[in-house]
């Protein structure tokens, strides 16, 4: 079943799929919600899965990211947060009428994730991210960014992204499976330049939420990639001994797209993960 509701600068339009404990699965940027595809299979017999399109992907409406002006310059980045998209994904919970949940979040989907927790705690039975961080982009990450705005602006995001996909996969994918590659390219050349920029905006101004894991008493998941350049495995593995009640697992010779390099492990992870915990 497909569904729609209004947050405060557009709508959402998300699946629900199967019954039982509702589990929320929130792609990443230069993804959109098919990202979930195998783990849709999987688990739609096993738990009720909502999963949504972020606003500014496929139908979901970010109605600010329509101002972004001709130059990103012009642009005032404090109208796109990962905050606002932690509320979009409420009003879609408050739509369904669902009480607690468990969140799953990859990459941007973990960001937002994290201020969820942060702003509506008492709604979660448990948190995971898979390949994502709580550390705010460092000053080098946030120029990065920048440059990364104003090349979209320049060849349009289709292109930026075309160029940084590949990065984002392990050396073995990118050896024996590289049509998962080009699958994943051809479906992004749907995403809007304006809604890309707006998320990296969103995404470097994004403060360290490592607070929200330390003594968290929720159990949370953690799914990190030995070759993953864009939550580096050092870096998380600093964050998994914070909560109380830490679910590891460490995937030797992915990258940062585990939903595609290692899928049958995902899905048992994250099977094990709702139904333990």
């Amino acid at each position: 079943m497909f569904n729609q509701c209004s947050w405060s600068d557009g709508t959402i339009h998300y699946q629900v799929v199967g019954k039982g404990t509702p589990v929320i699965l929130l792609h990443g940027f230069g993804e959109d919600s098919s990202i979930w595809g195998a783990q849709i299979t999987y688990l739609e017999k096993k738990c009720m899965l909502i999963i949504p399109g972020l606003p500014g992907t496929g139908s979901s409406e970010w109605t600010s990211t329509q101002d972004i002006s001709a130059h990103s310059n012009a642009v005032d980045p404090s109208r796109f947060t990962i905050d606002k998209l932690a509320d979009a994904v409420h009003a879609m919970l408050e739509n369904e009428h669902i009480d607690r949940c468990f969140m799953l979040g990859h990459s941007m989907g973990g960001y937002i994730t994290l201020a969820f927790a942060e702003k509506y705690p008492e709604q979660l039975l448990g948190f995971g991210l898979i390949h994502s961080t709580a550390f705010a982009d460092s000053e080098e990450k946030k120029n990065v960014r920048l440059r990364g705005i104003e090349m979209m602006h320049i060849y349009g995001g289709f292109a930026f992204l075309k160029n940084t996909i590949p990065n984002l996969f392990g050396d073995r994918c990118k050896k024996d499976n590289p049509e998962i590659i080009e699958q994943l390219i051809q479906k992004s050349a749907s995403l809007t330049t304006s809604s890309l920029q707006a998320y990296y905006y969103a995404m470097m101004q994004r403060p360290d939420r490592t607070a929200v894991l330390q003594g968290n008493p929720l159990p949370i998941l953690f799914v990190l990639g030995t070759e993953d350049v864009a939550a580096p495995l050092n870096d998380v593995l600093q964050q998994t001994h914070l909560p109380l009640i830490s679910y590891i697992h460490v995937l030797e010779g992915i990258g940062h797209m585990g939903m595609l390099e290692s899928t049958e492990r995902i899905n048992q992870y994250i099977d094990a993960f709702i139904h333990q915990s």
